[in-house]
C-alpha cells in the first residue's frame, strides 16, 4: 500500500471553498481506500490531506483521471502554498485491508 499525507494552505479565507472544490474531485478514484480532507485546528488557512492507496502507481494514475484535473484547475487559484509531505507505508487498520 502506498499513503500520503500533506499540509495545503489555501489564501486566506478561502479555506473552505477549496476543500469543497478537492471533496468535488475526489470521487471515483480507481485504488483509493481512504481520502481524508482536514481542517488544521490551530491555522485558518491550512488543510491537511490523508490519503491511503493500493499502490504508488493507483495514486499516479489517479492524478490523470478528468475529474481530479478539473478540481486542480478549479483549485489552483485558491492554493497558497504546501506545507510538509509525508510518504507512508499503511499496513492497515479501520477502513484498510491488511497488507
Amino acid at each position: 500500500m502506498y499513503g500520503l499525507i500533506g499540509k495545503m494552505r489555501a489564501q486566506p479565507g478561502q479555506r473552505d471553498a477549496l476543500i469543497a472544490i478537492l471533496l468535488e474531485g475526489t470521487s471515483g478514484m480507481q485504488g483509493c481506500l481512504s481520502y481524508v480532507i482536514a481542517r488544521d485546528k490551530t491555522d485558518a488557512d491550512a488543510l491537511w490531506i490523508t490519503e491511503a492507496w493500493d499502490s504508488q502507481a493507483s495514486h499516479k494514475g489517479s492524478l490523470a483521471l478528468p475529474a481530479v484535473q478539473a478540481a486542480i484547475a478549479k483549485g489552483r487559484p485558491l492554493i497558497a502554498g504546501f506545507g510538509e509531505r509525508f510518504e507512508t507505508e499503511p499496513v492497515g487498520g479501520q477502513g484498510l485491508a491488511s497488507a
